[in-house]
């Protein structure tokens, strides 16, 4: 093998790890600022304008408008507003980002939920045209929504973070034992002011309020967005 192809294998290898390393880079890996540029200047526009700080066309250049963006954001969360996005600012990025993501979805499931009140009950349905049982029901709303989850409400306990009765938002799962057993046999959508909705074998996809009977056979809730 000549020096020539040696030399173009090993300057091959380097580009080859070096754009392995971007792909894999981070919004918080990097220090950006002012003249950075490159694909988490790219993340970091589009999340910025998703939170609502403007900064114009999403061109992986960190220019006057991306800094001033990121001066905006800096100051609505009280950190130091330097224009500079390091660790911290970062984070806060990616959790506000997160957060607006995650409650998006959230209204977007509990719209979708809400769409099929008055659809009556049917034992292992799983669809408005038939019916639906409680799990095919909550089944069929995430999976409106891009989201796949099992088919019996016990798999469905399974899936996603525990969320304690406290902390409860739009979009969980709720999950109750009607048997009182501790076994889980029914389950519904929290979508908040301590209400949930389900679809139950007396009524169909109502809505329900958490009220004595319901806390007494209630059993967890799950986050899965």
């Amino acid at each position: 093998m000549t020096k020539k192809i040696v030399v173009t294998l090993l300057l091959s290898a380097i580009l080859i790890l070096g754009l392995a390393q971007v792909t894999s880079a981070a919004l918080g890996d990097t220090l950006l600022k002012t003249g950075s540029t490159g694909p988490d200047v790219v993340e970091l526009q589009t999340k910025l304008n998703y939170l609502g700080y403007s900064v114009g066309t999403v061109d992986g250049i960190f220019g006057l408008k991306t800094q001033a963006g990121v001066i905006a954001f800096q100051k609505a969360k009280n950190l130091s507003a330097d224009g500079i996005v390091g660790p911290i600012t970062a984070s806060a990025i990616n959790t506000a980002y997160t957060n607006k993501a995650q409650g998006v979805k959230a209204s977007s499931i509990v719209a979708t939920a809400q769409k099929y009140i008055g659809v009556p009950y049917k034992y292992g349905g799983t669809s408005p045209s038939i019916g639906f049982d409680c799990s095919g029901f909550v089944q069929y709303v995430f999976a409106q929504n891009g989201i796949a989850l099992p088919r019996i409400s016990r798999d469905q306990y399974l899936v996603g973070k525990a969320v304690s009765f406290a902390n409860l938002q739009p979009g969980d799962i709720v999950f109750f034992s009607i048997a009182k057993n501790g076994v889980v046999d029914h389950d519904g959508i929290y979508i908040g002011n301590n209400q949930f909705i389900n679809a139950s074998s007396s009524k169909g996809v109502a809505v329900y309020s958490f009220g004595t009977y319901w806390k007494s056979v209630y059993l967890g809730a799950k986050r899965v967005i």
